[in-house]
């Protein structure tokens, strides 16, 4: 579904991502870990288009995306989910759920949603920024899904959140991954990476130096989470 070849982007002249390669097969979940700077997010804004200097290929179900816009590329089923949410504070949680367009079949709908997380029902006229950031990632996931994404990015979905929450959104991401749904995880929580990602890739200085299997990462665990402590 997603071929990334040699990926380098700039923040005007800085030059962040020195070449990242990564692939993703639809209904796979590929995490990035690496430390804080090593150029995960910096990876999932320029895939989606945030980012716009940027080289090297993208190909998204077999479209080079490398040059498109961030609103056609969402045309064609990629969604981000970022780390500070972008939740609109002046809308309702219930506006925030209506908001995003139906671009094809299968958004989830508000009835699923509330199925999913009774909470957001509960909150629906509550300001969108005045929940929990538990509620507040729930609501970024679920809102971005109801435009029917078919490849999602996902940045630090647990951070900061309490160890029952965490728990639902892992087990929300298999069950997207069981419908088949790709997601793309940047997640320093490298315990959480584990329990939903089928293969890491380790960025490091900008740069993906090695992609390794879940079992191959167990094996190393101390290894990497002392280098991801850095």
């Amino acid at each position: 579904m997603l071929e990334v070849r040699d990926l380098q982007a700039f923040y005007g002249k800085s030059h962040v991502l020195h070449g990242v390669s990564l692939s993703v097969k639809h209904g796979e979940v590929v995490s990035l870990i690496g430390r804080n700077g090593a150029g995960k997010s910096t990876t999932l804004k320029s895939l989606m288009g945030v980012l716009p200097d940027r080289r090297g290929t993208i190909t998204f179900d077999g479209r080079d995306i490398t040059r498109m816009t961030s609103d056609r590329i969402a045309r064609l089923g990629m969604a981000w989910v970022p780390e500070e949410r972008a939740i609109f504070s002046t809308l309702t949680v219930r506006e925030n759920l209506e908001l995003p367009p139906l671009l094809r079949p299968g958004g989830w709908t508000l009835e699923r949603v509330y199925q999913t997380f009774p909470i957001l029902k509960e909150r629906g006229a509550f300001a969108g920024t005045k929940m929990s950031g538990g509620e507040q990632q729930m609501l970024a996931i679920v809102r971005v899904l109801r435009a029917a994404p078919r490849l999602l990015l996902l940045d630090e979905p647990s951070e900061g959140l309490a160890p029952v929450i965490v728990q639902r959104i892992a087990q929300m991401v298999l069950e997207l991954k069981k419908q088949g749904l790709a997601v793309v995880l940047v997640e320093q929580n490298l315990r959480f990476a584990l329990k939903v990602a089928d293969r890491h890739v380790l960025v490091v200085d900008g740069r993906s130096v090695e992609t390794l299997t879940t079992e191959q990462v167990r094996t190393r665990e101390k290894e990497l989470l002392d280098h991801l402590s850095v």
